[in-house]
């Protein structure tokens, strides 16, 4: 018999956190979360999800959790990345709506009671976005053109500045879940659900403590996981390159005939035609094999997000909000 926690017993909302060496924000990003969610009059859980902390970040939360009852934490066996940690958080969620931050007040708890109140209004999802901020030349480079590729090649438009903080509505996170990426690109995934986004730009603040886990590199894989997770069309890509070499092979054979008829050079026509003709097959054949990966991708995903090592203060019932499709007959906040 698979038990659930009775909807009455469920909070209204979860905060997760997704931290990692997080021991100079951790217990002030909870008394920030704690005191903006009671002014709205929320009846809510927080839950730390730890990557893998090399300092007191865990004995810190443990600290909370035995204080406070609200506080719950997830400690993964290893860093499993940016993607698939806080996902895997907002999954275990009990809440009727979830909300998504981060430890180290880049992501202002002063939303939260703006966020809870659209929720209860009706708004399926709503997102904080960044303001433009101010960042080095090849950091503004790199997301520029991770932008640039997802309007071009992206299977739908993900949301400039958005980072996923926000609030989300059971449904949609249930909606996200049944996908089962393996590497799931969440603020992408929030516009493939089609439901309605609204948004609400804030200025980024100071960090209230630690160093910022994020360089150039983190941000790159950062960007190019996100494409290859969101982007059908960029597997494609190749098919339309090997059209491009298809019709300059048609070119040079049409100059190879027309030199041969003019009595001028026709060899290397005939050979930039075979040279080209090459590429196109090449082209052809990554393209056909990029489909083939996709449709195998769509078909065998299943794996878990992250391995857990410890969970503290999850009742033995507590089931996340993803897997409980009753919320839609108790009704939800939209």
């Amino acid at each position: 018999m698979n038990m659930t926690l009775p909807l009455k017993s469920r909070p209204e909302v979860t905060v997760c956190i997704a931290c990692r060496n997080e021991e100079a924000n951790a217990e002030a990003i909870a008394a920030a979360v704690c005191e903006k969610m009671e002014s709205v009059g929320a009846d809510f859980d927080i839950i730390f999800i730890d990557n893998e902390s090399s300092d007191r970040t865990v004995e810190i939360v443990k600290g909370m959790c035995a204080r406070d009852p609200r506080i719950k934490l997830i400690k993964n066996t290893r860093n499993y990345g940016q993607m698939r940690s806080p996902t895997h958080a907002i999954y275990e969620a009990g809440g009727r709506a979830v909300i998504s931050m981060c430890a180290d007040f880049q992501d202002s708890p002063d939303l939260l009671p703006e966020f809870v109140r659209r929720w209860r209004a009706g708004v399926p999802i709503v997102l904080g976005i960044r303001e433009r901020e101010k960042s080095g030349l090849i950091l503004s480079a790199v997301r520029s053109m991770s932008y640039a590729m997802q309007r071009r090649f992206g299977d739908y438009q993900i949301i400039p500045n958005a980072t996923g903080f926000g609030i989300y509505d059971a449904k949609v996170v249930r909606a996200i879940e049944q996908l089962n990426e393996p590497e799931p690109f969440f603020r992408g995934l929030l516009v493939e659900t089609g439901y309605k986004i609204e948004q609400i730009p804030f200025a980024r603040p100071p960090r209230a403590g630690g160093r910022s886990k994020n360089n150039f590199f983190t941000l790159l894989d950062f960007a190019l996981n996100g494409l290859a997770g969101s982007s059908g069309n960029l597997l494609r890509a190749p098919l339309y390159v090997a059209f491009l070499f298809g019709l300059l092979t048609a070119a040079c054979m049409l100059g190879a005939v027309w030199a041969a008829f003019a009595g001028q050079s026709w060899q290397l026509w005939l050979f930039a035609a075979m040279l080209e003709g090459q590429f196109t097959l090449l082209f052809l054949f990554l393209g056909l094999l990029g489909v083939q990966v996709k449709l195998i991708s769509d078909r065998t995903r299943n794996q878990p997000l992250v391995l857990e090592e410890e969970r503290v203060n999850f009742p033995p019932d507590y089931k996340g909000t993803a897997s409980t499709p009753e919320y839609e007959k108790a009704g939800t906040g939209v």
